[in-house]
């Protein structure tokens, strides 16, 4: 079998508009997700049982249910709703790419809070001790203490939310989207080069994940080296 460069070459101009589309919905999504994640891992170790099952309830909810369901639901559902389409949200729901935005982030925030609540929980004891020895409210503990190590500690974590992140983007293609995913469509039906089409998106989406993996370990060596075992 010979791979057809040429009509890869001549379709690159569309590789790279889905590059960028694609791009743009991982950032949005990761970045409202994680501002809507804070506050939902604090819930979910607070010792109020309605704060915490209300995030826990949320939380089981999103990551219970496919990401494909959450954004037939968005995209399609709420339009059946008339009092939907007469609001003045409808502007906005009635786009794809806020729609594939605002499930990605919902997603994402659903797991990205899990993460924050599970490093907030391991925080050792002696930081927190510390902390009330200084004095220090309990604003100021989680503000200066409890959420700055949590966030570093959780950075493992998130760096494999952020790459299913990436890899769920390509789901924004079905709800009309020309990303990566749906640049190879294109071509495919274009030109009838399956093959072709999706190993070049193949090739694109290794190529982010090689290159998100190695921001991450460099934001690890940054923040985490003093959690290496020491050297002899």
């Amino acid at each position: 079998m010979i791979f057809d460069y040429n009509v890869i070459w001549e379709a690159m101009p569309l590789y790279l508009g889905g590059l960028l589309t694609t791009l743009k919905l991982l950032a949005i999504s990761l970045f409202f997700g994680l501002l809507a994640a804070l506050p939902l891992g604090l819930m979910r170790v607070s010792k109020q049982p309605i704060v915490n099952g209300a995030a826990w309830l949320y939380t089981y909810v999103i990551r219970g249910t496919p990401m494909l369901v959450q954004l037939f639901l968005i995209y399609y559902g709420l339009a059946q709703f008339e009092v939907v389409r007469e609001s003045f949200l409808w502007p906005l729901l009635s786009s794809a790419t806020f729609c594939a935005c605002l499930a990605f982030a919902i997603n994402t925030s659903a797991y990205t809070a899990e993460i924050i609540a599970g490093s907030l929980k391991s925080t050792p004891n002696g930081e927190i001790e510390a902390a009330k020895a200084m004095g220090m409210s309990r604003y100021k503990l989680y503000r200066r203490i409890l959420l700055p190590s949590a966030l570093r500690r959780a950075l493992p974590q998130y760096s494999n939310e952020v790459i299913m992140m990436l890899q769920t983007t390509s789901l924004a293609s079905i709800v009309t989207l020309i990303d990566i995913t749906g640049a190879a469509r294109t071509v495919n039906a274009q030109f009838y080069l399956p093959f072709e089409a999706y190993i070049t998106a193949g090739a694109f989406y290794l190529c982010l994940t090689f290159i998100l993996v190695r921001l991450f370990k460099l934001a690890e060596h940054r923040w985490l080296s003093y959690l290496a075992p020491r050297k002899h």
